[in-house]
């Protein structure tokens, strides 16, 4: 999106996208239900089959393809404090294994190792290929403190920027992720098309845009000097944070499976497979019509490609589902047969990943990559507004490359891109050209370490969906985060914690994230950041 030409490099030249590898974690478990009996099973659209019925009534809402019980479903009563056993466990499953998910499993974990109670409970995380394998694997990790001021998401950037630095560094933190750290930020606009060599770029042994902007010099890296325009300061590091989300999620995952936390609490359990239905029946003993959870339904396949050939079909007792799954929870539609309705569209994004610069002996230079990240104007020779992040291990992201593609909620609710999301070439190419101009340094001396791709969840009036499923006793939504899904995340893991164990959230009003809102159809909104009351979200 083009803005006025008279704003610069002010923020509404700013873009906001926060994109978003994949590794296996080694905490995937087998979980295998020991009571059984036949119900009655049927998959919506226009497939459909029934096995024998029970005298309970239940009903399983499943996926567009038929999908065959390799062997009876289990089941268990569930009363009304939504408890499935006779010892009053709960059996709560988080479908989606991103830092959103990971983070709403961590505080469960948390909330029921202090208060003692619920002894046994389970959490198990349901993760259709690995943890951190989407967006959470991919993103920037940028977050900012005052960003969302004056609008309903505040709360939520305070309470997570707080928590991140709580549990990360200091003495305190509990997780010590070594990516965490604070950083200024700095609004730059495209320089010229001369691309200087490093030596040139470097007068009297210092670094020229240093020298043309001394107020802000103490901010400016040394990396960044090559061709640039005028700059100004965003923030100087007091709000202003980042974190790489793949290692926040892997030191959760440790951290509640450590043996010491899983003898005061539940820990959690991962399992590798597709969600393709909800488990319910009807309540008992109340004329409110709410259906009550009773499970999820899932595939898992033994080929590398993913195909439906051999998918098995397994089943998860639960009496809390939430689902977290980006924007692949528009799916959750046909789960809860209609109770809500889930527009979501996904920005499909590439972003580039720098090694750090070498030496003459070509020896690597951490430290000659100084944290400060930019928020760069619209080059129109490459069609990009970078995002630069430099991170403690020397690489430099950069997202904001331009080409996004928008993918539609019916395209999501087929799982499209879930497995496999590849870059763009072309885009590659514009990121990579556009950065060496503003950094001689890169120019010269850069090598990529790789390119990625990736979705972040827009609904149309970029608030996220975080609360209860109406209709359903035991069925929770957090998903939509939009670009801020990796900033917010703490915030939303403690939200729904509290909303799951005790019935409401205090730390967030979430009246305003209302999962049904679109339950009836309302109006597009815009998607993207604001700074206050200024929009410096990316459009494109």
């Amino acid at each position: 999106m083009a803005f006025p030409s008279s704003q610069g490099p002010r923020l509404g030249l700013i873009t906001g996208l926060l994109l978003c590898s994949c590794r296996h974690l080694p905490f995937v478990s087998a979980f295998a239900p020991s009571q059984t009996a036949l119900v009655s099973i049927s998959l919506s659209s226009s497939t459909s089959s029934s096995l024998s019925q029970s005298s309970s009534p239940v009903s399983f809402i499943g996926h567009r393809r038929r999908h065959h019980l390799s062997r009876p479903l289990p089941s268990t009563k569930m009363n009304a404090a939504n408890t499935n056993d006779d010892k009053g466990g709960r059996n709560i499953v988080i479908i989606g294994g991103g830092i959103q998910g990971t983070s709403i499993a961590f505080h469960l974990h948390r909330k029921l190792s202090d208060s003692g109670r619920d002894s046994n409970a389970s959490i198990t995380i349901l993760e259709a290929t690995a943890l951190a394998s989407a967006a959470s694997g991919k993103g920037g990790g940028f977050m900012a403190r005052s960003w969302g001021n004056g609008s309903v998401t505040q709360r939520l950037h305070e309470l997570a920027f707080d928590s991140y630095e709580r549990l990360c560094s200091g003495d305190d933190a509990i997780l010590h992720v070594e990516s965490y750290r604070k950083l200024p930020v700095l609004s730059v606009s495209p320089g010229p098309d001369s691309k200087p060599s490093a030596k040139k770029a470097k007068t009297s042994g210092g670094n020229k845009n240093k020298e043309n902007n001394p107020s802000m010099a103490d901010i400016v890296p040394e990396w960044l000097d090559g061709s640039i325009g005028r700059i100004s300061p965003l923030g100087y590091g007091d709000d202003t944070a980042q974190v790489t989300p793949k290692e926040f999620v892997e030191k959760m995952m440790e951290y509640v499976n450590r043996p010491e936390e899983k003898e005061k609490g539940p820990g959690v359990n991962i399992v590798v497979g597709k969600c393709v239905g909800v488990d319910y029946e009807n309540g008992d003993g109340d004329d409110s019509g709410e259906k009550v959870v009773k499970g999820v339904i899932y595939v898992t396949t033994s080929t590398t490609d993913g195909s439906d050939d051999d998918e098995k079909e397994e089943y998860l007792t639960a009496t809390d589902v939430i689902v977290a799954a980006g924007p692949w929870a528009c799916q959750a539609e046909e789960w809860f047969e209609g109770a809500v309705q889930l527009p979501m569209e996904g920005v499909k994004s590439t972003s580039i990943v720098w090694k750090p610069p070498v030496d003459e002996e070509g020896n690597l230079r951490k430290e000659a990559v100084d944290a400060t990240a930019l928020f760069c104007g619209e080059d129109y020779r490459f069609g990009t507004h970078l995002e630069v992040y430099p991170r403690p291990d020397g690489t430099i992201y950069i997202c904001g490359i331009g080409g996004s593609d928008y993918i539609t909620t019916s395209e999501l609710q087929s799982s499209a891109f879930l497995t496999n999301c590849p870059p763009k070439p072309d885009r590659i190419d514009a990121a990579k050209s556009a950065f060496q101009l503003m950094s001689a340094t890169y120019a010269t001396q850069g090598e990529l370490s790789h390119a990625q791709a990736c979705m972040r969840p827009c609904p149309p009036d970029a608030l996220p969906y975080m609360g209860r499923v109406p209709g359903y006793r035991g069925g929770y939504i957090n998903a939509g985060h939009n670009c801020w899904g990796i900033a917010w995340a703490p915030a939303c893991g403690m939200a729904m914690a509290e909303l799951v164990l005790e019935g409401e959230c205090s730390c967030l009003d979430l009246r305003p994230f209302d999962p049904a809102r679109f339950t009836v159809g309302k109006g597009r909104g815009g998607r993207g950041r604001k700074k206050g009351s200024v929009s410096v979200g990316e459009q494109w």
